[in-house]
């Protein structure tokens, strides 16, 4: 996709933080704000409610980190959120509230594998982060603004061809809560569901080798929101605000085989089902109070090494440091296996996840550690399936 020659001011702002990173941001975001830039290149410059144009900026993402933009909102707005990645870069966003919740994350609904998504987001403080899809290095643009300014990306209704044309005028009732129905996108790109009282729900649209892109819209065809690859590359939506009574439309897009059957589901949306999928994907720091298994290894005094027998679903690890430091944490691929690796502190903050670090289907993450703290390692099989990974976690201190 080719960018626009000419980038706003906020855009050389951004460029120059690059070089001179901000203050951390530490109480911002659950503490995921720290170390990000304002996006217009400081706080006050960030209130995308009262911009004059979009804000942008480029986002180096070095392997297995995540860029953060931070901005502001002196009152509610329609917001538009995009990374587009330079060269062969796949971005994935999130856009986190300002106590560090997920409000939404995207991969590839700019089109050309970028990322884009629209939503309403009250008065507030917030957080997108940016990281690379397979792990590796990446420079990407950023840009936020509201609903009347110009998108970076040209959004995958319009790029793709594939599936949803028309209206929802054309959409196929499948019933209510617990419908489940299967038909291709070309065949069926429209879906219909009726509420009758205010319900939180889950739709799912399932089948890889379609990959399908799943849209809500309310009644009137307001957008409400979108996903793409939330489980491979099965796509789904968890509107966890009960929607209001109403006829609401489902549209598909295929960006592989649009002839392909895609099945789709209806569910009332269940709190304690979506947080376990978070932490079966390792998008998601699980408690260290019992609820979900935890293989706790103990001080990690200088090496350590650990057998596992990877699946789809992540596998969680423990260990704690007496001294402040830096971990290399590493996944060795053993026979097929290729394992993806992801890093948390006690808090639940990301700090570092990677897959195919090198030449090979290793995975690697280093990592500074603090005094007394305890972190959290997560590895699965990126592909599916199961195969064998030695985990190994080595610790090295400062020199005195």
């Amino acid at each position: 996709m080719p960018f626009p020659k000419t980038r706003s001011a906020a855009l050389a702002v951004a460029m120059l933080g690059l070089a001179t990173p901000a203050l951390a941001q530490d109480d911002l975001c659950g503490g995921s704000g720290a170390g990000g830039q304002w996006i217009g290149g400081d706080e006050a410059a960030s209130d995308i409610a009262t911009a004059g144009s979009y804000q942008e900026q480029m986002a180096l993402v070095l392997g297995g980190n995540e860029y953060v933009s931070l901005f502001s909102l002196s009152e509610g707005a329609d917001v538009r959120v995009e990374a587009a990645g330079r060269g062969a870069g796949d971005p994935i966003i999130d856009l986190l509230d300002s106590t560090g919740g997920v409000i939404l994350s995207d991969d590839d609904s700019g089109g050309n594998a970028a990322s884009r998504a629209e939503t309403y987001l009250d008065a507030g403080t917030y957080c997108m982060s940016v990281r690379s899809y397979d792990g590796g290095p990446m420079t990407a643009f950023v840009r936020i603004g509201r609903m009347d300014q110009e998108p970076l990306t040209d959004g995958i209704i319009e790029t793709t061809g594939g599936g949803a044309s028309g209206s929802c005028d054309e959409a196929v009732p499948m019933g209510g809560i617990g419908s489940v129905v299967t038909a291709s996108s070309s065949e069926t790109p429209y879906w219909s569901f009726t509420l009758d009282a205010p319900t939180a729900v889950s739709i799912t649209a399932e089948n890889e080798d379609a990959d399908p892109v799943l849209t809500l819209f309310g009644p009137g065809e307001e957008y409400l929101d979108e996903n793409d690859d939330y489980d491979g590359l099965n796509s789904r939506l968890d509107m966890s605000d009960p929607l209001s009574p109403g006829t609401y439309c489902i549209a598909l897009e295929s960006l592989s085989d649009d002839s392909a059957p895609i099945t789709v589901s209806l569910t009332a949306f269940d709190p304690e089902a979506a947080a376990l999928a978070l932490y079966n994907r390792g998008e998601a720091a699980p408690p260290l109070d019992g609820s979900i298994p935890v293989t706790d290894l103990g001080l990690l005094e200088t090496r350590a090494r650990q057998d596992v027998q990877a699946s789809t679903d992540v596998t969680w690890f423990s260990f704690n440091v007496e001294e402040p430091g830096l971990v290399l944490v590493e996944a060795i691929a053993a026979g097929d296996s290729d394992p993806w690796l992801v890093v948390y502190d006690d808090l639940g903050r990301e700090v570092g996840q990677n897959d195919d670090y090198g030449n090979g289907l290793d995975s690697l993450v280093t990592a500074k550690v603090e005094r007394g703290n305890t972190y959290i390692v997560g590895v699965r099989q990126y592909d599916g399936g199961q195969g064998l990974v030695r985990l190994v976690m080595e610790r090295y201190v400062r020199a005195q």
